[in-house]
């Protein structure tokens, strides 16, 4: 597997505003939180040369630039698992450089591209050439996730063992299913030869012909929806070939509470099964599509109401009735879930706003709004800030096998530094991203990322 900077990371000093990785850099005054190592409290912070020099510290040292954390929360930079960066091919919906960026404002420092490219990621060819992109335009760590199938077609095997040299971090067919079962064993026998995750977008491709969650607001709206047992029968299949091969599955984007009861059962079995769920699948729910914008497990204000199918509220899996909302958040506090991840998945304004809502691409932006989204979660006390953190970085830099997501000495100094307390209104112009499709515009959120550093260099300040 690749090492934590490698070639996936571009040297950007001098870039942006701020510091350098020569530079002594002093973050005094904030809340440190870093689960990794039991850390929550009152401190310094002290970088030189890119890394961690020491946590809670009284040294000043002469020169230093100061970073003034005060009412803050400083912790290790955030890390997703499961981003869409759309290059190559879709440079029209998100660019390495854009993504990136928008990564970089919500306190992501290490994200995962997935392979729904074109061409697809699935040769050493493409991930080298990839790799050049994210040499000269990423402001944050780039890892990229090789496909399972050639072209994602699920007919042939790509070259597991070729992939993971060139530094594909895992697997995966995300946005189709791999429908070939002797496939999808033969992929789960690699990831145990290789350990490394295959990552399983599930849902039955002859049941997931409708555009949103099917029920009484699609029948309401008189949309053609999408079953939960579409998702349902592909992660028990998967999760049978897990336990048939003893290999590392890991389930995308678990949006139904059976579902997640499905993983945690199997869990219990023995069977290596990790898996993530997404903030929206948390707050939002059916209605959305209907036009509601309120927050559910959260004491948030309802937004003004939204016209019915917005485009914006059309993901895949789709937003799913109250009960699943509630149903994941239970297994999240329970430790069914592993990680939180975004599927940030940009989509260019005619795929969204320029469609019907049944025509219109599925999926929407993220990365920027996770860390408020999960916020709401902990001031309405369901999580705490510690768990949120831990879920965002230690526990997927877990999953990548890398020293990243701590503040320990000599590690890489990746930091997010945000601000609990902080509103703000979600507008095109307030994000990042270059495909702001999100059912959160307009609305006010809290909490904001004041600071990310990668290697001790400020990649955003805001």
């Amino acid at each position: 597997m690749a090492g934590p900077g490698g070639f996936f990371l571009r040297s950007r000093a001098g870039e942006e505003p701020g510091s350098t990785m020569s530079e002594t850099i002093l973050i005094t005054g904030g809340r440190i939180i870093d689960p990794a190592n039991g850390i929550d409290g009152p401190g310094d912070v002290l970088i030189r040369n890119g890394k961690i020099a020491a946590v809670g510290v009284s040294e000043h040292p002469d020169g230093a630039v100061r970073i003034d954390a005060t009412g803050l929360i400083v912790c290790p930079g955030l890390i997703d698992l499961h981003v869409h960066l759309r290059t190559p091919g879709f440079e029209q919906k998100e660019t390495i450089a854009t993504g990136t960026a928008a990564a970089a404002a919500g306190g992501f420092t290490a994200v995962c591209c997935m392979p729904n490219t074109r061409p697809a990621l699935d040769s050493v060819e493409t991930l080298n050439l990839l790799a050049e992109t994210i040499a000269a335009e990423a402001s944050v760590r780039v890892f990229p996730i090789a496909a399972i199938s050639m072209g994602r077609k699920s007919e042939e095997a790509v070259d597991f063992d070729a992939l993971a040299a060139a530094g594909a971090i895992g697997f995966s067919d995300d946005g189709d299913s791999t429908r070939d079962s002797k496939l999808m064993r033969a992929a789960l026998d690699a990831s145990k030869r290789l350990d490394r995750p295959v990552m399983v977008h599930c849902e039955d491709w002859t049941l997931a012909d409708g555009a949103m969650n099917e029920g009484d607001v699609s029948r309401s709206l008189g949309i053609k929806g999408i079953p939960a047992e579409a998702e349902e029968i592909i992660i028990a299949r998967d999760l049978l070939l897990s336990a048939m091969t003893g290999g590392w599955l890991h389930v995308c984007h678990v949006s139904t509470a059976r579902g997640a009861e499905m993983i945690r059962l199997a869990k219990e079995r023995g069977v290596r099964v990790t898996a993530e769920v997404m903030p929206h699948h948390l707050v939002m729910t059916d209605a959305w599509v209907a036009g509601e914008r309120t927050m559910h497990n959260t004491n948030e204000p309802a937004g003004a109401p939204g016209a019915p199918k917005d485009p914006n509220t059309k993901v895949n899996p789709p937003l799913r009735p109250e009960s699943d909302t509630k149903g994941l958040l239970t297994e999240l506090q329970r430790g069914t879930f592993d990680i939180v991840a975004t599927d940030h998945a940009p989509h260019a304004e005619p795929e969204k706003g320029g469609s019907s809502f049944e025509k219109a691409a599925m999926g929407m932006s993220g990365l920027e709004l996770a860390l408020p989204t999960m916020l709401a979660l902990v001031r309405a006390g369901h999580l705490s800030l510690n768990d949120v953190i831990r879920w965002l970085t230690i526990e997927p830099a877990k999953l990548l096998r890398m020293p990243l997501g701590t503040l320990t000495p000599g590690a890489d100094a990746d930091l997010c530094i945000f601000d609990p307390e902080a509103t703000w209104t979600v507008t095109p112009e307030t994000l990042r991203t270059k495909s702001p499709n999100t059912p959160l515009l307009g609305m006010t959120l809290q909490g904001r990322v004041r600071y990310t550093l990668v290697q001790g260099e400020v990649r955003f300040n805001g």
